[in-house]
């Protein structure tokens, strides 16, 4: 690949150094790959999870990770979230991720999206890209200059995913309202939304247009001027979102932030948001529930951005794909009531429903050769 160099991970690492098979997020990976280029400053890495039901689809995300953040723990847990994502949509993708270790608000160039676009190209297609926290549309439309492997720009449909990101997860929180007390809509509750960024701040407006009250927090002194003065919410520090005084609460920053130090803080009885890898473990699934909190699982209620950029072809009607998306409603509804039957979390339960989908296509492929 001209200009970038493309470390593999199987590369022989030094003695002493856990390699990738190694990381505690490793779960069985078809390829993860590392790029760099001194030029354009792209530090990256794509991590393909499983493409047994198709070519890995997942946004890029671009993020500076310090404070000891781990960019490989990320894009491996996000990429095998995507793997479970993609299946529980019912689409014909299996799951990727990409992470460009750099600041959003200080490193982009097109240099560096147009190596980000090169890297992507030398995998042939096997990884799709679209946007993700810190990387917008614009980007993507400056990354499809070096790749036809990439979702969420004009060319391919709707563009930006985020508005439907945010409305599946309406859906899903107006479900998970329905399952747990039967009503309606969100009228009369209050919300705690964490993160205010493009999918945070949609989901918000909803919240708000459906007549509930809003308790928001972000690290963007900005936005959460912005959502105080439109509509009319109610502002914590990002970190005590979880430990304020509502009904649900809706995580939309980064993940892990459902942990052994926050969920004893939780007053929410529902936790429905659109971060990716909430849980920091699995036994925090088990701790929410637990404590009778109702928990919608992300992969499950996020997925309306990935459902929108699926299909490649322009022209498509944008309240079609929202009636589609608000279908992710109904599929938590079915979680909900089969958790409930088998004494098991919601979590686990879409974990068993992805992982089937997945091994009936293994299935499918294997008698096929």
């Amino acid at each position: 690949m001209a200009g970038v160099r493309r470390l593999v991970a199987s590369r022989k690492q030094q003695v002493g150094i856990m390699t990738p098979f190694q990381h505690p997020s490793f779960d069985g990976h078809e390829r993860i790959c590392f790029f760099s280029e001194s030029k354009s400053g792209l530090r990256a890495i794509i991590a393909i999870h499983d493409t047994t039901l198709g070519p890995a689809l997942g946004g890029c995300r671009m993020w500076a990770y310090a404070d000891g953040g781990d960019p490989l723990d990320d894009v491996l847990r996000l990429s095998r979230g995507m793997t479970y994502k993609n299946a529980l949509a019912g689409l014909p993708l299996g799951g990727g991720k990409a992470v460009i270790v750099a600041d959003p608000a200080t490193d982009k160039s097109p240099a560096l999206f147009e190596a980000f676009g090169r890297a992507v190209d030398s995998l042939g297609g096997r990884y799709i890209t679209g946007e993700d926290v810190g990387v917008s549309d614009a980007d993507m439309e400056v990354v499809a200059r070096r790749t036809a492997h990439v979702r969420g720009i004009r060319a391919t449909g709707l563009g930006d995913p985020s508005p439907f990101t945010a409305w599946g997860v309406f859906c899903a929180m107006r479900a998970a309202v329905r399952y747990r007390w039967g009503k309606p809509s969100l009228e009369g509750l209050t919300v705690g939304v964490q993160g205010l960024g493009h999918v945070g701040s949609r989901l918000a407006a909803l919240v708000r247009a459906d007549g509930a009250r809003l308790i928001v927090g972000d690290i963007d002194a900005a936005k959460v001027e912005a959502a105080r003065r439109r509509l009319d919410a109610v502002i914590v520090a990002a970190d005590t979102v979880h430990a304020a005084d509502i009904d649900v609460f809706a995580p939309c920053a980064l993940g892990s932030g459902l942990n052994e130090s926050t969920i004893p803080e939780i007053r929410a009885a529902i936790v429905c948001g659109a971060a990716n890898n909430q849980l920091r473990t699995p036994a925090d699934g088990l701790a929410l529930a637990a404590r009778g909190i109702l928990y919608a699982p992300d992969y499950l209620v996020n997925a309306g951005g990935v459902i929108a950029i699926a299909p490649d072809r322009p022209g498509i009607d944008a309240d079609a794909m929202k009636n589609r998306v608000a279908r992710i409603g109904d599929t938590l509804t079915a979680v909900l009531r089969r958790a409930e039957a088998e004494g098991a979390s919601p979590e686990q339960v879409a974990d068993r429903l992805a992982e089937e989908r997945i091994a009936a296509g293994r299935d499918a492929l294997l008698r096929s050769a």
